[in-house]
């Protein structure tokens, strides 16, 4: 590789910002950490230091791990009448959703702990060199594109939901004059507060002054506590590792589900027929569609007695492990992006980050909205404030990484989408192993999406797809690349060179460093 190395994210100054950490000479996990930050405020919906996530470290140094620094619930629930806990209705054009935001849909947030755990065991630049350049954004002001602010319309209830939110998020301090396209995201407060954690570490956030500031807004209706904060841990885990085909898949283990579901439905695709692998033929939707909802089938299946007739088909081993590890945790299924980094020295670092929506206020003097991870509606069967305390909550992001030996390179991948997180790294992986498409094409080609019986079909010819359409009576085709359908990430080392492609669906850029 005769670049630095080379990034694929959801917004040009994310991955610009850990090209420039390449150049200076940080590795692929500083490159991260510092895209991280920036991707706070590139990607303010998204992305905060106030939720959790996931990195997939691939390094020959090191070995591979996966860095959970997940949200967890509480270690007590208080009764719902003393929770600040509402709903809002977000309009997306053609639905609503209701959301629930306040201080009582907050639980304990990881990704402060994480970034300091990644750092002190794969970083390479003092902490204060990867986040300079997200301080100076942060002080300048970072111009929103056109897809951050659509995102950022779309969820207006929540970031107009309180004066603090609007100080940030509004012109003026105005509920009605939310930032538009140009506009810039500015944040002194959240400059200072980073520049304190590169200097003092993450114990300012867990056990010191931030601490603080986050316990007193959680009096006001929260559940969180201080020794939700003081006790939360980073927890480190082997990746779990899935042979498809001549490639090895690294990707997100228990208690996540996103990673898993790939495990089932790729061990349903791994025999399928010479044919399939003719990508344009209405047998491949059709057999890919029957996959999507065996999987389906297989996950409830796991939650609940007795066992299926589907599971049969699956992976005994998948099987008993979802049912062990993830059947029955909260979950949280919400908006997400993410970041692939690989570098010269042959570091591959796979970063997902979700803020729920976040809560809607801003803690007092840090620049820093939580996440509102206790607002999710399928929390649990029994309904809101059923959730198990003191657990780590699971969630479909898949941070992965793959090793071809076939075509002897290395991809690194992850989306945001939600739910539609498995499916779009599903079909970017057939697209990359099974049909061996370039990586432009395997990301950029049509999606579809099935569950609970319906089918989502992107850019598709009804003429052409009228036997799938009859199979699925129950079904929309979008006209277009919509960010429904995920958002794949992905980067590519090869004895020829990198490559990669930043998912256009959610604004996804690929930079070399």
């Amino acid at each position: 590789m005769n670049a630095k190395g080379a990034v694929a994210a959801g917004h040009p100054l994310t991955a610009e910002t850990a090209c420039t950490v390449l150049r200076e000479g940080g590795n692929a996990f500083d490159a991260a950490l510092a895209a991280l930050c920036s991707a706070c405020l590139a990607e303010p919906v998204l992305a905060s230091l106030g939720g959790g996530g996931f990195l997939l470290a691939a390094s020959p140094d090191h070995g591979d791990r996966v860095y959970d620094f997940f949200v967890h619930t509480p270690r007590r629930r208080r009764v719902p009448d003393e929770l600040d806990f509402y709903p809002v209705t977000v309009d997306f054009g053609t639905a609503t959703q209701e959301f629930h935001i306040g201080n009582g849909a907050i639980a304990t947030p990881g990704v402060v702990r994480g970034m300091f755990a990644v750092h002190a065991d794969l970083g390479h630049m003092p902490m204060g060199d990867i986040v300079a350049q997200a301080v100076t954004a942060a002080r300048e002001g970072v111009a929103l594109n056109a897809l951050q602010a659509y995102i950022l319309s779309v969820v207006a209830p929540i970031y107009t939901a309180t004066d603090s939110a609007c100080g940030v998020y509004t012109r003026d301090g105005d509920a009605a004059s939310l930032l538009c396209e140009g506009d810039k995201v500015r944040s002194p407060d959240w400059a200072d507060m980073l520049e304190s954690l590169a200097r003092e570490g993450d114990r300012l956030f867990y056990e010191g002054e931030l601490a603080q500031l986050i316990i007193e807004q959680n009096h006001a209706g929260g559940q969180l506590s201080a020794d939700d904060l003081r006790a939360y841990t980073v927890q480190r885990r082997a990746p779990l590792s899935i042979e498809f085909h001549d490639a090895q898949l690294l990707t997100n283990p228990p208690p996540s589900s996103g990673g898993i579901l790939i495990g089932f439905a790729l061990k349903l695709l791994q025999d399928a027929p010479a044919d399939l692998t003719e990508w344009e033929t209405t047998r491949y939707w059709k057999h890919l569609a029957d996959v999507m909802a065996l999987t389906n089938e297989a996950r409830v299946a796991a939650m609940s007695e007795p066992v299926a007739p589907s599971e049969a088909l699956l992976d005994a081993e998948f099987v008993a492990r979802y049912r062990a590890e993830v059947a029955g945790r909260a979950r949280a299924l919400r908006g997400t992006t993410h970041i692939s980094v690989i570098d010269a020295r042959g570091n591959a670092a796979s970063l997902s980050l979700s803020n729920g929506e976040g809560c809607g206020s801003i803690v007092p003097g840090t620049g820093i909205m939580l996440n509102n991870m206790l607002g999710e509606e399928d929390l649990n069967p029994h309904g809101f404030h059923a959730w198990q305390q003191d657990q780590r909550m699971t969630s479909m992001m898949a941070p992965s990484v793959i090793r071809d030996s076939r075509e002897q390179r290395r991809i690194v991948l992850g989306s945001g989408g939600s739910n539609r997180i498995r499916t779009a790294i599903l079909q970017v992986l057939m697209n990359l192993l099974a049909l061996r498409m370039p990586i432009e094409d395997a990301v950029a080609h049509r999606r579809i999406h099935c569950e609970r019986g319906f089918l989502n079909i992107e850019q598709g010819d009804p003429q052409a797809l009228q036997e799938l359409l009859q199979a699925w009576p129950e079904h929309k085709i979008w006209p277009e690349q919509n960010m429904f359908f995920g958002g794949v990430h992905c980067v590519m080392d090869t004895e020829q060179g990198v490559a990669g492609a930043g998912d256009a669906r959610r604004g996804g850029v690929y930079r070399v460093a």
